[in-house]
């Protein structure tokens, strides 16, 4: 068969739960047979009627491959995004999760749409990440990119902190609570939207910046430009030990009195792959159940 793609990676969980990987051995043979390169996380445990594959270090897999198909939840899509968007490699999700705004294949179409897809009939879309930057004081202590969200969260669970927020260097707000979240169009569906925030569409250029349980009714989410810089400072408490900074889950560090983080759109894109025919306010619908209702259906009455 003639593709883009002849040096495909196979990602799934760090669990490797057993759904995923016998999806993963489905997709392994169907390539096998059509003579393309399978590449596989080497601590993975595999069966052994997994087939040929290649197996790299899964921090490495991206830099391998021309694709990336990930079997599992939006976590794990949000894992292999990282090296995906540095390698620029496109990114594809099979959905074993729950929700799965991200993962558009399911496992009953799988080997119909990867047959699709190697074919070249598939929309790219290029998703917008985020780089969170520590410092304390002028010190510079790491980065992290992210696809969903940054999260300054409390360090000391049922404990308050303010954060200060700007935005461009115009001061914002203090926000008294338990964290923040500052989330990308693809991550206002997830933590975000949780906390109150707006859904935004994925190819809007904007940042959500949203309260985690705010002291105060009405502090509310600010949707600002993408191209913005937001930067966070905490005014601790006294004997806090200050606020955990993840990003996407993945711990970066700790901000105290004397640190600050920054947050801004990252030089890396991940460019995800869909089916045609994906309509992202049918993904809503699916996803959130809208349009369903549990009220019994209105009784017509006959008026002679």
């Amino acid at each position: 068969m003639t593709t883009a793609f002849n040096k495909i990676g196979l990602f799934w969980g760090r669990k490797n739960k057993k759904g995923s990987v016998t999806l993963a051995q489905e997709i392994a043979s169907q390539l096998g047979s059509l003579g393309l390169d399978v590449f596989v996380p080497e601590h993975r445990r595999l069966p052994e009627t997994f087939g040929a594959c290649h197996r790299v270090p899964a921090r490495k897999l991206s830099a391998h491959v021309d694709l990336i198909i990930a079997i599992g939840g939006d976590g794990t899509m949000l894992d292999a995004s990282r090296g995906a968007a540095l390698h620029g490699v496109p990114l594809l999700g099979v959905n074993r999760g729950r929700l799965g705004f991200l993962n558009d294949i399911s496992p009953e179409n799988l080997s119909t749409a990867i047959e699709t897809l190697l074919q070249g009939d598939y929309v790219a879309e290029s998703r917008q990440m985020l780089q969170a930057r520590i410092f304390e004081g002028s010190d510079d202590k790491g980065s992290l990119v992210s696809l969903n969200d940054v999260v300054l969260k409390t360090v000391d669970t049922g404990h308050m902190e303010d954060f200060i927020t700007s935005v461009d260097g115009d001061y914002v707000n203090t926000h008294g609570g338990d964290g923040l979240i500052v989330a990308t169009a693809t991550g206002s569906t997830a933590y975000a939207l949780s906390c109150g925030g707006p859904i935004i569409q994925p190819d809007v250029d904007a940042l959500v910046i949203v309260p985690i349980a705010p002291h105060t009714l009405s502090d509310r989410p600010l949707v600002v430009k993408s191209s913005c810089t937001i930067r966070v400072t905490v005014d601790l408490r006294p004997g806090s030990r200050g606020a955990q900074v993840t990003c996407d889950g993945d711990t970066l560090g700790t901000v105290g009195t004397d640190g600050a983080v920054e947050i801004r759109a990252a030089d890396e894109t991940v460019q995800l792959l869909h089916p045609r025919g994906q309509n992202f306010y049918q993904q809503l619908r699916s996803k959130l159940n809208w349009g369903h209702t549990n009220r019994p259906p209105r009784r017509r009455i006959d008026v002679d």
